[in-house]
């Protein structure tokens, strides 16, 4: 007989987190808090923002609009829940932790896809310029998104559905979130298969969009240094905002789930998945509004019509 049917099912899930010690996760507590609250505020300005602004409303706007958009609840599917963990430990429900593992791969991979096209969008806009009004028309903007949230689903969500997974004692898991890497060390059985299909769907999810980038990049860098100094400094402001993501993100990612399968349950990949999972999408907008010229105006705008009417 298997022994591990003879293994007690768990309903409950514990996440160990940082420290045992109140005073340490007391400031944690404040640390993270003012993370969350910056990311909010980023990403829920940028996104206003460009809903509001008309002369906003191109492509690129529109999938920076989006990125915020995953941001915003990729941050919140993880740190409220951190921040009550870091005052109250508790159990969690595993069908709670099974939704989180869920909402993780799938924000995680839609960015991933996200990034992507916002790279071919550059490409298109520096290097086939005279050819960007019909190759980045809205309809195309449109099914482009619509492809990068069902392809994700497709790749993330529906998978995990297929090959549930049976969770035994112990039911601690050493991380500050339910993630499927530290989950599946749960399992009743072999955690082979599974790492096995973790593995191949990261390499298409990761690996693959990364090497896309980098190559458009290249050929975006090549075009760009054939631009007048004038166009060359707003093109390469455009272009290393996004640069600047996407190493961040798919680095830390990729460090992660590429990396030996004995650091899945050890600290080192808590301290990563803070990295890609929480001051990640607090960056972002940080990155794109100080690097951006178009916000950094409205920024100057508003703050002049609020110092003129602080001065009457």
């Amino acid at each position: 007989m298997d022994l591990a049917y003879n293994r007690t099912l768990v309903t409950e899930v514990i996440l160990l987190g940082f420290s045992n010690n109140s005073k340490i996760n007391l400031a944690l507590f404040f640390f993270f808090l003012a993370i969350y609250l910056v990311t909010i505020f980023g990403n829920g300005f940028m996104m206003c923002v460009i809903i509001v602004s008309a002369h906003l409303h191109i492509p690129m706007y529109f999938f920076l609009c989006n990125l915020a958009f995953i941001d915003f609840f990729y941050s919140s599917s993880t740190v409220p829940k951190l921040l009550v963990d870091l005052l109250f430990p508790v159990e969690e429900h595993k069908l709670v932790c099974g939704i989180q593992v869920f909402v993780g791969l799938f924000l995680g991979n839609t960015e991933s896809l996200l990034l992507v096209v916002m790279a071919y969008d550059r490409y298109v806009a520096i290097c086939r310029p005279l050819y960007y009004p019909v190759l980045m028309r809205w309809s195309v903007c449109y099914r482009l998104i619509a492809i990068v949230w069902v392809c994700s689903f497709m790749t993330t969500v529906v998978p995990s559905l297929l090959m549930p997974m049976r969770a035994c004692n112990p039911n601690r898991i050493n991380h500050i979130a339910c993630e499927v890497l530290a989950v599946i060390k749960l399992s009743c059985d072999s955690t082979h298969q599974n790492e096995v299909v973790i593995l191949s769907l990261s390499f298409f999810s990761l690996l693959v969009p990364f090497v896309f980038i980098i190559l458009s990049y290249i050929f975006i860098i090549s075009s760009v240094l054939k631009i007048r100094s004038a166009g060359r400094s707003k093109a390469f402001s455009t272009c290393s905002s996004h640069l600047t993501v996407v190493i961040l993100f798919y680095g830390t990612a990729m460090i992660m789930y590429f990396g030996p399968g004995s650091h899945y349950a050890s600290n080192e990949a808590k301290y990563i998945s803070v990295f890609y999972g929480i001051m990640i999408p607090m960056l972002n907008p940080l990155i794109y509004s100080l690097k951006n010229k178009e916000v950094t105006k409205i920024l100057l705008v508003k703050k002049t019509i609020t110092d003129s009417r602080a001065g009457l």
